[in-house]
């Protein structure tokens, strides 16, 4: 399966508590921070609900 690069570009300060778990769950806590995860429907799932925070790209 390919991988996704998942780059935090804003900030988790006054987010709600779900997203603020999606964040944590997918390993992002600095802004800047990236990090590579499988292409599958569960990350997808994770990304659309912090869409607006995060940078996608196909790794």
């Amino acid at each position: 399966m390919s991988k996704l690069k998942i780059t935090l570009k804003r900030s988790l300060s006054g987010r709600n508590n779900k997203q603020l778990a999606t964040a944590k769950a997918l390993g992002l806590n600095k802004i800047g921070q990236t990090v590579e995860k499988e292409n599958n429907a569960s990350t997808k799932g994770m990304i659309q609900v912090i869409s607006h925070l995060v940078t996608v790209e196909e790794a």
